[in-house]
């Protein structure tokens, strides 16, 4: 099972040096990979009465595939994955131009996680229609390798029109792996049908008032239930990545506990996340991945 990092997005900073510190750092303690969380913008929560989304305004985003662009040229092994892009908010050929530009850049090191997200705000910011971006993402996907395993293209859908063009330079990887995120049922049949992987996150939308949010179902009963839904599909699961995921502030028997549990659900990745940990610095972020990799190494 490959271990890497979650991105510490929000408590990071801004200071590229910082950041290839971290990155350098990683590699050199042998993770496997680096996952980055992706926001456009952030609301201000004064605006908008009874918000409960887990980001705002306030919270920092380094955009992934630029971070990504970056984090190609001062690493060498280290897979970079987002987990996950929003991707029916973003435009199709741009996303399939950006993400190929760093497979390019890294050497072929790009994962494409995928999900539909929450943020209404942000999808009418981006002139996206947040009511259609499940169908949409589908689409999307099939748009993405056409683009990304042929020198040129004709796609006549329903969101897309391309006609006799395409990219250059093709990514390394043909196509580039396409992990998709979130816990809802119709995620789940969308990846049996059409994903390399699952990133066991919950990427369902929160509630807009203060209710709260329906009891997800447990991890074993997900994947087997995706585990169904690959047969159906006549996919065979061995090739299906998974990838899970678990808090550092949850302590190492938490860890230690999980990694062996997800690996007997047949779990292929896992990322340990340092956000909300109350870690005061990076120095303390990087302290953190020392005592994570003594654990559960």
């Amino acid at each position: 099972m490959h271990i890497g990092l979650v991105f510490p997005q929000t408590e990071i900073g801004p200071d590229p040096g910082v950041i290839r510190e971290y990155a350098q750092a990683a590699e050199e303690l042998g993770y496997s990979h680096i996952l980055a969380y992706d926001h456009v913008v952030g609301v201000d929560v004064s605006h908008y009465p009874g918000w409960t989304g887990p980001y705002t305004s306030k919270s920092q985003f380094h955009e992934p595939l630029v971070l990504f662009g970056y984090l190609a040229g001062v690493t060498q092994r280290l897979e970079l994955v987002t987990g996950v892009i929003i991707l029916p908010q973003r435009q199709t050929v741009l996303v399939a131009k950006q993400a190929a530009e760093v497979d390019v850049l890294s050497g072929g090191r790009l994962r494409l996680g995928v999900a539909v997200g929450w943020n209404h705000v942000e999808y009418e910011g981006l002139g996206a229609d947040f009511h259609t971006r499940g169908a949409r993402i589908a689409e999307q996907i099939a748009v993405l390798r056409a683009l990304w395993t042929q020198e040129v293209v004709t796609v006549e859908g329903r969101w897309h029109r391309i006609v006799r063009a395409g990219l250059r330079p093709l990514p390394v990887q043909r196509p580039i792996p396409i992990w998709l995120g979130g816990h809802d049922d119709r995620v789940l049949r969308r990846a049996a049908a059409l994903a390399d992987g699952w990133i066991a996150v919950g990427m369902g939308t929160p509630p807009t008032s203060g209710t709260a949010p329906p009891p997800r179902p447990k991890l074993a009963v997900l994947v087997e239930r995706l585990r169904g839904y690959l047969r159906e599909a006549g996919r065979a699961a061995q090739a299906f990545g998974l990838e899970g995921r678990v808090r550092y502030a949850d302590g190492p028997e938490a860890w230690r506990a999980f990694a062996e549990r997800w690996r007997g659900l047949g779990g292929t990745h896992l990322s340990v996340s340092t956000l909300g940990a109350g870690l005061p610095s990076v120095d303390a972020h990087l302290r953190a991945m020392e005592t994570i990799v003594r654990t559960l190494r």
